[in-house]
């Protein structure tokens, strides 16, 4: 890997709410990762790069659900994933126990699978995105009750 393309991924990490890349190429692999918890309670319209799209408002069932439950939002663009392969079974599942640090699924984004984490120990009431959809920058993902 050459040092511009290190910088750059750097850049992109530093610039956006993305908390982990890795990248493998060869026997070299490269994990770049932030230790600052950000949390978005707000959706905003991208100012990433790589999209073109306006984040539509979410819908007042997700509104009204957002007041009850702890929502995790996607923190980029990408496609999302419920499992780390296909034919793998999910992360996770509603009804599930999930702990702070727990992989809830995987964005893809420009290649680079980004593992978004449960930041709360809570019950997952509703997985809000479909797999293989593209979800967009503060979009919610997961609904979780926090007082189990």
């Amino acid at each position: 890997m050459d040092r511009e393309f290190i910088k750059e991924l750097i850049e992109i990490v530093k610039d956006s709410n993305i908390k982990m890349i890795k990248v493998q190429q060869g026997d070299t692999e490269l994990v770049i990762e932030t230790f600052e918890t950000k949390h978005v309670r707000e959706s905003r319209k991208p100012t990433d790069e790589f999209t073109h799209q306006e984040i539509l408002p979410p819908s007042e069932d997700v509104k009204e659900e957002e007041k009850k439950y702890h929502v995790i939002k996607s923190p980029l663009v990408g496609t999302f994933y419920r499992s780390p392969s296909p034919g793998a079974p999910p992360f996770v599942e509603v009804g599930d126990i999930v702990s702070p640090g727990q992989v809830l699924c995987i964005i893809e984004a420009l290649k680079v699978m980004n593992e978004i984490e449960s930041d709360v120990r809570g019950r997952v009431e509703k997985i809000l995105a479909e797999n293989g959809e593209t979800v967009e920058y503060g979009q919610p993902l997961f609904l979780i009750d926090t007082d189990v």
